[in-house]
């Protein structure tokens, strides 16, 4: 079993796995050791056939994550980050099952890429989202695929003032799904989890894989083509019978496919 560090713990909720970035002293912040036990904890998460959805967090009301340690970075002379510096789902991370981020406090520059590479976004009242990334000098490539997700404008105040802005915000642009109280933060993200968690395995999979698709292929035939060829792994499995016998039975559906099976048939 993979080990992760003590700056980001794993633990289980039923079939929910809750990772939390926990240096709350530091404002979450994305350290090296932070960002060891992220890329841990996510492959840990992959290959648990226990795990069926998964909600990342930071410890503490202050912050989700602040972004990248800039301690750090001032002692390490940082230049442009290598391909591998902090995972991103979808990119440099296969994660074939749902993924949500539960938002309790502040989510800047590294910290704002973390709720953007997850399927959903629950966030607190007073949590507050924002790429300072201008502030400090340091740069945003990551933003790119954002452009998929809320207003163009949206993006450029954000980029160009360095201001973050409020749960409520982000909720009107689509960047969040729900906005909640601080106290029912986890209880909704649980909630959430565990709604989707009873679902089949491989349409969850098939469904990230659609999505993934339309954020990446410009060519709308050929987009709908490869959308086609990723259900046809659902529409050939077993759990597509077992669904609807169970309707007809009155009983509840159990699955007999694992998510990451999609990958490895198509």
């Amino acid at each position: 079993m993979t080990k992760v560090r003590n700056d980001v713990t794993y633990s289980m909720d039923g079939s929910v796995a809750v990772i939390t970035i926990n240096r709350p002293e530091s404002a979450n912040a994305l350290s090296r050791s932070v960002r060891e036990g992220l890329f841990a904890a996510w492959e840990r998460f992959e290959s648990s056939d226990e795990a069926r959805v998964a909600i990342l967090t930071g410890a503490g009301q202050r912050a989700f994550c602040a972004g990248a340690d800039l301690h750090e970075m001032a002692e390490e002379s940082a230049g442009e980050p290598p391909e591998d510096f902090v995972p991103v789902l979808g990119e440099n991370v296969l994660v074939s099952k749902p993924t949500i981020a539960a938002v309790n406090g502040a989510a800047y520059a590294g910290g704002f890429l973390q709720v953007q590479m997850c399927d959903l976004a629950i966030a607190s009242r007073t949590a507050r989202f924002g790429i300072s990334e201008a502030k400090w000098g340091r740069g945003s490539p990551w933003v790119l695929p954002l452009f998929k997700m809320i207003p163009t404008r949206t993006i450029m105040e954000l980029l160009l003032t360095a201001q973050p802005i409020d749960a409520q915000r982000a909720r009107e642009v689509g960047f969040v799904n729900h906005v909640v109280e601080p106290s029912e933060l986890m209880n909704s993200a649980l909630a959430m989890a565990r709604t989707i968690a009873e679902n089949a395995p491989l349409s969850l999979s098939a469904a990230k894989e659609m999505a993934k698709v339309a954020r990446m292929e410009p060519d709308v035939e050929h987009a709908r083509r490869r959308t086609k060829i990723i259900y046809e792994s659902v529409y050939r499995s077993e759990d597509a019978q077992i669904g609807p016998r169970a309707f007809r039975e009155g009983t509840k559906p159990m699955w007999t496919a694992a998510s990451k099976s999609l990958f490895t048939e198509t």
